[in-house]
């Protein structure tokens, strides 16, 4: 029997609702923000403004916002390590600052591109790697609570007073000198892919890039945390001991995502580093190591959009500010978020809107039953 056009289409029609629902079945749940086809609508369109940025504000702007969706990364990870499995870290940019200065050695003694490419995965399981060995002293040695805070925050100043004495001719990788408060310039664009098949990212095509990956990303993320693992890593957040109770390994757990958010931050610090071709000890100053937990505090710690809303925000509003009132500035936005909105702006935002809905949908209600004893 011959299927009819119209029986085609109707066809086509369920299986891509099918496909579309089961895709969508994967990235909501009650671990993030965003669970209708409006979001969806609306999270496509901001996608494509941002694809027609660099179109409308030139590739100065797309520069400089690639900056802040770059250091999106940072937030994330620091989302997933602390509003995921409530392990709050002041370690995240320990583990960017790793990343970069290891691409920076790497990239700067290989800068073929099958040597840079090789660059960026080295630093990324770098940044990892630091995490996961500062991750199992800390969780498996019984640290917990207000104590891992301190302990990340300590292992950064470490790194910064290291790499800030880092100066001279002694303290020379092969071609690269580390360069002490100068820090380490000449960093090669990033690159993937071996000669005469390589994609080299600079300007524009690094906006791209960044943008591409940072969708992915999230919505990678969006499906890790609605996951069976998600659920997992929210019940060690909310009680540790009952997590336990009931069978499941809580110190592997808390490992195995602080080593995933190292991995996270040292992605952006990868391409942080390609960005400005140059890192120095700065990144593994205080004033840095604070940012994250501003970001993230900022757009809501138990949400994933909160922190790549924010931290662009944040950062695109201190651009246009001096260093120090900047600091001052975002830091009384902290203080007035953990004190009128401590669950993060898109939350409340996002509660907002669901009210606003559902005021809608009973106003509704009143008018058609007004009309039905009318008529």
């Amino acid at each position: 029997m011959t299927e009819t056009p119209e029986a085609a289409g109707g066809t086509a029609d369920r299986l891509q609702g099918g496909v579309l629902a089961r895709l969508r079945t994967k990235l909501e749940g009650p671990n993030t923000v965003g669970n209708s086809r409006t979001f969806w609508v609306g999270f496509l369109v901001a996608v494509l403004a941002l694809f027609a940025y660099p179109m409308l504000m030139g590739s100065y702007a797309a520069s400089k916002l690639s900056l802040f969706l770059l250091y999106a990364f940072l937030g994330l990870s620091l989302t997933v390590v602390w509003g995921y499995a409530g392990i709050l870290s002041f370690g995240q940019v320990a583990f960017f600052g790793v990343a970069g200065y290891t691409f920076g050695v790497v990239s700067v003694n290989f800068s073929t591109p099958l040597g840079i490419t090789a660059a960026f995965l080295v630093a990324i399981v770098a940044g990892a790697a630091v995490a996961a060995i500062l991750g199992y002293f800390m969780f498996y040695g019984g640290v917990r609570d207000v104590y891992v805070t301190i302990i990340t925050l300590v292992a950064t100043l470490v790194l910064h007073t290291f790499m800030a004495q880092t100066a001279g001719a002694k303290w020379t990788v092969g071609e690269a000198a580390l360069g002490g408060f100068n820090g380490m310039p000449t960093i090669p664009n990033l690159a993937l892919g071996v000669s005469g098949a390589a994609v080299t990212f600079s300007d524009l095509t690094f906006y791209y890039f960044v943008l591409v990956l940072l969708c992915a990303t999230y919505l990678g993320l969006r499906a890790l945390v609605n996951s069976d693992y998600g659920r997992v890593m929210v019940a060690t957040r909310e009680d540790e001991d009952r997590t336990r109770m009931f069978g499941y390994d809580v110190k592997r757990v808390k490992l195995t995502v602080f080593t995933f958010g190292g991995a996270l931050a040292a992605l952006s610090g990868v391409l942080y580093a390609s960005w400005g071709n140059y890192v120095n000890p700065d990144v593994f100053s205080i004033t840095f190591a604070a940012l994250p937990v501003v970001w993230v505090s900022v757009g809501g710690r138990k949400t994933l959009l909160g922190a790549v809303v924010a931290t662009v925000v944040v950062q695109w509003f201190s651009n246009f500010l001096s260093g120090q009132l900047a600091f001052v500035i975002v830091g009384g936005l902290l203080l007035t978020v953990i004190l009128v909105l401590p669950e993060g702006a898109v939350p409340r935002l996002d509660e907002y809107y669901h009210r606003y809905r559902a005021n809608q949908r009973n106003s509704q209600r009143d008018v058609d039953a007004t009309r039905e004893v009318t008529e």
